[in-house]
């Protein structure tokens, strides 16, 4: 099994996606407090076949990398220019409004969602080229308590 891990860095918090590439599955979708990164891809590190670590480029990103240097020949550095925003539109894609709440503007959706791991999920798209769809029973999971 061929695995990689995707981070859309932040200041306070990252999303970090784990994807099998031959399956084209995406295992886990998290959000998680920027301190506890490092520890939970060296945990994910020694539990799964973990071949290479994508890091966005932007917000504290150096700090990060810095951080997971117990991995660094498997980081690979892409651009995440937009991500953020890019991933409000994707929040739709992979999670389409239906019903009535289709009349509701999309902004009311997206106020208070998290979506560091949608981020993370296009910084992964832009590097493999293709795109990757979230199992229907996947929990996005946040860990900023």
């Amino acid at each position: 099994m061929f695995k990689l891990i995707s981070i859309d860095p932040g200041k306070y918090k990252c999303g970090l996606v784990l994807v099998d590439i031959s399956k084209k599955k995406i295992d886990q979708a998290i959000v998680l407090k920027t301190e506890f990164l490092p520890k939970y891809v060296k945990n994910l590190k020694s539990v799964q076949n973990i071949s290479k670590v994508i890091v966005g480029n932007g917000t504290t990103s150096k700090e990060n990398i810095e951080k997971l240097k117990f991995i660094k020949k498997d980081i690979i550095i892409v651009e995440e220019k937009n991500t953020t925003y890019r991933a409000k539109k994707r929040f739709f894609e992979l999670f389409p409004i239906t019903g009535l709440k289709f009349l509701i503007p999309r902004e009311v959706f997206t106020l208070n969602k998290n979506l560091d791991a949608i981020s993370a999920l296009i910084i992964l798209e832009d590097y493999c080229n293709e795109k990757f769809t979230l199992p229907k029973d996947i929990d996005i999971k946040t860990w900023l308590k």
